[in-house]
């Protein structure tokens, strides 16, 4: 059985798969059904009643269909997503010992226990200042790169090309080049600022947890940016030319044209990507655990990687059981109250 659902986990293309030989199979069976029970013309012709029961029966069938083809996905989102949460939402409710044995029921003992902690409250605080400035900051570049690379220039092709590398790149080696870039002793910042004699001696990037929280959201922002720039870049495409040729005619500019045509036609797409980023964002680990592992005394920590320290290093599984909790809660809030917000100023527009 394990190997089974080890199996149907790793295979991304099993549900795809699953769906087209279920949709191949019914148009194959009311095909053949509909051989079957098709009667001469002019039957059909004069057997009204037979018409409006063999319709009501294709139409009981449509009903139906799409579930079927649905139901694949949602078994694995049932098994893979929804069973694994409530498990954590269990497991916050419970005694957990230090070697992971579950035991009774303790109420909000667990959620007391994590916020009364002496880290809780910067933690927060650093994870508030690194979705809001990674998000934030990576949407507005992503947007203007965006914009850049929708015109029409030589080597465009080449500059979409190189601006997915870091998205494509994996974040732990990201975070490993930027780690030893600023690095003070031999990093290659210092290195080409003296070489070119901009600096006479090196200079300690990393000289206090703030400066360092800001080298990593500098890191998340880089490698955000190529997401946000492709979701718009894909709205962009999609908008036809007639309205800009249109508002050229009436004299609007460069700032009336992005206003009341591109954002208001690109806002699908750039919604979907600030939520997806939100998340993402918010559950980002490598590269704040590659870069300092929230040192010194998990000032640089967010609630991800502080969570991970306190179930595996200090062992107090119960309290991170309840901040995994907390951190669903909240981004669940977000999303649904972004998602709400633009869908009402679309509904208004």
């Amino acid at each position: 059985m394990r190997v089974f659902f080890g199996t149907l986990y790793t295979n991304e293309n099993l549900a795809l798969s699953v769906q087209v030989i279920l949709v191949q199979f019914l148009t194959d069976c009311r095909i053949g059904t509909e051989r079957k029970r098709s009667p001469p013309a002019a039957a059909c012709f004069h057997s009204s009643k037979w018409s409006k029961s063999i319709m009501n029966t294709n139409t009981g069938k449509r009903k139906w269909e799409p579930y079927i083809w649905l139901l694949p996905s949602i078994v694995l989102i049932a098994v893979f997503v929804v069973f694994p949460i409530a498990i954590v939402f269990k497991l916050s409710f419970s005694e957990i010992s230090k070697a992971g044995v579950v035991g009774g029921f303790v109420g909000f003992k667990n959620y007391r226990d994590a916020v009364q902690l002496p880290a809780f409250t910067t933690v927060m605080k650093n994870t508030f200042w690194w979705v809001v400035s990674v998000v934030g900051l990576s949407t507005l570049l992503g947007f203007i790169i965006a914009l850049v690379l929708n015109q029409k220039f030589l080597g465009r092709k080449i500059a979409r090309s190189i601006l997915i590398f870091p998205w494509a790149t994996s974040l732990v080696i990201q975070a490993s080049v930027w780690n030893y870039i600023i690095k003070y002793e031999y990093g290659s910042l210092n290195n080409v600022l003296l070489n070119l004699g901009i600096i006479r001696q090196a200079v300690n990037w990393r000289s206090s947890d703030q400066i360092e929280f800001i080298w990593e959201c500098a890191v998340g922002i880089f490698v955000t940016i190529p997401f946000v720039a492709f979701c718009v870049l894909s709205g962009l495409q999609s908008i036809d030319d007639t309205p800009y040729e249109s508002a050229t005619v009436d004299g609007a500019g460069f700032w009336a044209k992005l206003f009341s045509i591109t954002l208001p036609l690109v806002r699908p797409a750039l919604s979907v990507s600030t939520v997806l980023n939100i998340i993402y964002v918010f559950n980002s680990f490598p590269i704040i655990f590659t870069m300092t592992k929230g040192a010194p005394a998990n000032k640089t920590d967010t609630m991800i990687t502080y969570l991970y320290m306190l179930s595996f290093y200090d062992r107090k599984k119960g309290p991170a059981n309840a901040l995994s909790v907390i951190g669903f809660l909240i981004l669940c809030l977000c999303a649904g109250i972004y998602m709400m917000t633009v869908m009402r100023k679309e509904d208004a527009s």
